[in-house]
Formats: structure tokens, sequence, C-alpha cells
């Protein structure tokens, strides 16, 4: 037995380290002047609950909400919702760099222009792409795919009404087929709007991929050993697998690498008519640049990285902002874009009654309608963790070097100071005063900001315009009599996001969770 002086030695030994090592830094450290409930503020665990629960944005938003717009959500780790802070963390040359949370999405082991951590590293990378995704590239360059698509998308609604009606399953054959075509050309496209690769989809509908997300964040050592073990073991920890194998996005990163192994092995004349594509323009630097320029699977690997992050962005805003019009209480919003689209001369619409990019661009009330959609339903809400090399000040507190600091359009769009009713759907809020518009709009943050800002911004907006113009232009929506009163979700990393007014959300269906189902009508005008 332990003498009664050395147990109480050792207790007081612990003490002391406990005292030292968190205690203090909570009390007297530099990051204890910020706001925020002291258990976050102890371990980090407190947030990955949150995370757990599937409520780490709403949770966060609710403290900005309580305490301040900057809140203490960790022990390492803070939250900001202020402009000045957006511009601090964000803004172009401001040096904050990405965290290791987005290691998670490298693909075939591979950094992407979405994973690089350095500003250098982005920078370089971006230089490649730059140009296929500016606004003059996909409004000369895209705006026949985007039409064909479109007309894919109408044509479904004519033949088989049943699966164009299931809002989300029919507009991820849309933005599959979209961006498979953007980024592979003739080696990859899909053509799930004609009824091939729909399978393709069973990647996204899996709702324990928000499982493996989580694992994959707070336990990435032992995920790590528990998917990468194999022999006698391997029956056994099937059972802690948190997505069993082949686990999330395993079908459609297949795809990819087999678009770019046909690439790879076509003649030298296939590859230069394929030169628009995202595939192609980085194959042509790889041949430029030779010795410097991305190996073969730093390619494969950007080019699936497009291709997930044009999925699922685009078809969940087209999602909501369709179904958000199609409310009782928000036809009168569905008519006056109606009326806009139905105001425009016939000749601006080709052979097939589908507008051009540059067309569909120019309409305002459509314009009003989209970023009301982006603000309420932005496609990626979550925190956009950053940190700095070295010591910084944000908003008046010190942040030491390599503290996580982060901010959400979600937060950052539900400011009452600066969008009245901001839970409310209401796209005139952007067709008010010019001043008022101006203040509106430094505050949209859907597609990020400064030098990290979505790349592929022009093509999802030429998508949802032109989708929502030639679907209104002989279209009205309405909700399904069995979804009324009913919000649809998706999916962001650990959590399913929904309509906070509504305080229900699809229920759980078959194998897969009913928040990937929203049920609309079409009715031909």
């Amino acid at each position: 037995m332990i003498s009664t002086p050395l147990a109480t030695g050792v207790i007081g030994v612990a003490v002391i380290f406990f005292l030292h090592s968190i205690i203090s830094p909570l009390l007297n450290g530099p990051l204890a002047r910020i706001p925020g409930p002291k258990i976050y503020a102890l371990t980090k665990w407190r947030l990955a609950l949150d995370d757990w629960k599937g409520t780490r944005t709403r949770r966060i938003c609710e403290l900005h909400e309580r305490y301040d717009p900057a809140v203490r959500i960790g022990p390492n780790e803070v939250a900001f919702n202020s402009l000045s802070a957006l511009r601090t963390i964000y803004g172009a040359g401001s040096g904050f760099e990405r965290t290791s949370f987005y290691s998670m999405f490298d693909v075939y082991t591979k950094k992407n222009l979405f994973t690089f951590a350095s500003v250098r590293e982005h920078s370089q990378r971006k230089r490649l792409l730059a140009h296929a995704y500016s606004k003059s590239a996909i409004t000369k360059r895209s705006s026949n795919m985007i039409q064909e698509k479109v007309l894919d998308y109408l044509s479904l609604i004519e033949k088989d009404p049943e699966s164009a009606e299931e809002l989300f399953s029919s507009l991820h054959y849309f933005s599959l087929d979209s961006i498979t075509d953007f980024v592979y050309g003739n080696f990859g496209r899909t053509k799930c709007l004609k009824g091939a690769n729909r399978d393709l989809l069973n990647d996204i509908l899996d709702p324990d991929r928000q499982k493996l997300s989580w694992f994959v964040v707070h336990l990435p050592s032992f995920t790590k050993w528990l998917y990468s073990t194999t022999g006698v073991l391997e029956p056994f920890l099937r059972k802690l697998y948190p997505m069993s194998k082949p686990t999330t996005y395993t079908g459609i990163r297949v795809h990819a690498l087999d678009a770019w192994y046909r690439f790879k092995e076509s003649s030298n004349d296939s590859k230069e008519a394929q030169q628009y594509t995202i595939l192609g323009n980085l194959w042509q630097s790889h041949e430029s640049q030779k010795n410097n320029g991305l190996d073969d699977m730093e390619i494969a690997s950007e080019c699936a990285d497009h291709l997930l992050a044009g999925i699922d962005t685009t078809s969940d805003s087209l999602m909501f902002m369709i179904w958000a019009i199609s409310r009782p209480e928000n036809l009168k919003f569905q008519r006056k874009l109606q009326e806009e689209i139905r105001s425009m001369p016939a000749d601006l619409f080709n052979k097939d009654g589908i507008a051009s990019v540059e067309t569909c661009d120019k309409l305002r009330y459509l314009d009003a309608v989209i970023k009301e959609t982006l603000r309420l339903y932005a496609p990626l809400p979550a925190s956009e963790p950053r940190s700095f090399p070295a010591d910084s000040t944000i908003d008046g507190y010190a942040i030491p070097a390599r503290t996580t600091v982060s901010m959400s359009p979600f937060s950052i769009h539900r400011n009452a100071q600066v969008f009245e009713n901001p839970t409310s759907f209401n796209p005139d809020r952007w067709l008010g005063e010019e001043e008022d518009v101006v203040e509106l709009n430094r505050w949209f943050w859907s597609f990020s900001s400064g030098a990290r800002m979505c790349i592929g911004m022009h093509l999802a907006m030429a998508e949802m315009t032109t989708l929502a113009t030639d679907l209104y232009r002989k279209y009205s929506t309405s909700l399904k009599p069995s979804f009324q009163g009913i919000s649809p979700g998706a999916t962001s990393r650990f959590e399913v996001l929904s309509d906070a007014t509504h305080s229900k959300v699809a229920l759980p269906r078959i194998n897969f969770k009913q928040e990937h189902k929203c049920y609309i009508s079409f009715e031909k005008m």
C-alpha cells in the first residue's frame, strides 16, 4: 500500500498540475478575456459533443447572440461574427492559413486547391485554374453545356415527373451531369438526368458520412488505425466502424479516377479536344511545365475535388430555393419571379426555348431570390477554421499564434442588426434603398472572401440562374400535400441543417434519412 504522505504528495502534484495546465490558462491566459461558457474553454470535447449531436453551427450562432461577436468555443479556438474580424481573418493578404481540419478533404492522399494550408501553395495552384472559372470563361465556354443540362432537366419533368418532383435527387442529377461535363468532358461526364450513373448518388445519401466525418476530425489517429488494420482483427473492428466500407464518396472518387485514367491513355488529339475542361486545362499546364508541373495523382486529386465540390453545393441551393418559393406564404415571390422571366423577349431564348447564361445573369429579381436563398441556406454554412503563425489581434482581443479562429455564413447571415427578421425568407430585402442593399452585401458571405473565395462561384451561379429562368418560364411549383409544413435538410459535415422556422424536418425513411427528400409539384403554365 502507498503510504499516506506519499499519497498526499501524489494528489498534491496532480492538483498543482491541473491548476497550472487547465485552470490557469482558462482564468489568466490570453484568451481568458473572450466571453463564452467556461465548459467550452475547459475542454475541446464540449464542442465535439455539439458536432456529434449535429448542433455545432446553430449552437455557435446562439452563443454569439448570447455573449458577443467574439466567443471562446474551445481551449484554443475562438469564433467571431463581425465585419472587422472578417477582413482580418479572410481578407486578401491576411496571412491566415487553413488548419489541419481540411486534411479530411484530401483526395488520393494528395493535397488540392481546397486543402492547401499555406497561402503560397494555394496561390500557385489557383493560378492554374482561375481563368477556367472566370465569369467570362463560364459565359463563353460553358453556356451551351449548361443550357443542354437544363433542357435535360425539363425533359425529365415531362417524361418522368415522379422522379423530377423528388427535388433532392433530381437536382443532384442535374449538378452531377453539369460538374462532370465541366471537369472531365468526354472522359467522365455522367448522364444521370437520362437514367445512367445514378448509383453515384448513394455516396451522398448515406447518413453515416456525418459520423465518419466526426471520427476523422476528432479521433484522426484512431480512425486511420481502425480502417487500415487488416488480418485477424479486422472482423472484430468492423463493429467499431463509424461508416461501413466502402466509405463516403468512394463511388464518386472511383468514377473520377477512372476518368483520369481514360484521359491519360487517350491520344494527344483527344486530349487537345478537351482543353476547355478542368482536366484538359491541368494537363496542358503539366505538359508545358514538365518537371515543374503537377504529377499524375495531383491532377487526379484536383479534378476529383472539383467534382465533389460541385455536387451538393449547387443542388442543395437550388432545392432550398424552389422549396422556399413553393411554400404557400412565399408564392408571391414566385409570381414576381415569373413576371420578370415572362417579360423577357422571345429572341433571348434558343430554338429549344432555353436562355443563355449571359441573359439569365441580368435578371434582377432572380438574383434577389438566389441571394436570399444563399443567405438563409448557404451551401457551406459551417465554421471555416483558420490560424496565424504568429500572435495577432482580432477585434481588440489578443490571439496567440496557432489559435484556431473561425466564422460561419450561418451566423453572419442571421445578424438581426443587419438583416431584419433574419430567419424570414424575403428576397425583396435585396431590392431596397441603395445604401441599405450595400450594407447587406457587405455581410453576404455565402462564397467566402479574399484569396480563398469559392473558385466555382460563377459556375454555380450560372447553373442556378439558367435552370431557375427556364423552369419558371414554363412551370409553377407548389409543395406536395405530404410535404406541407416540413423542411428539407442538407448535410453539412457533421450536421443536417434545415429551415429554422420549421419544427418538423423530414423523418427517416427506409435505409436513408428523409432529410434527403423534398417533394414538389410542377404545374405547366
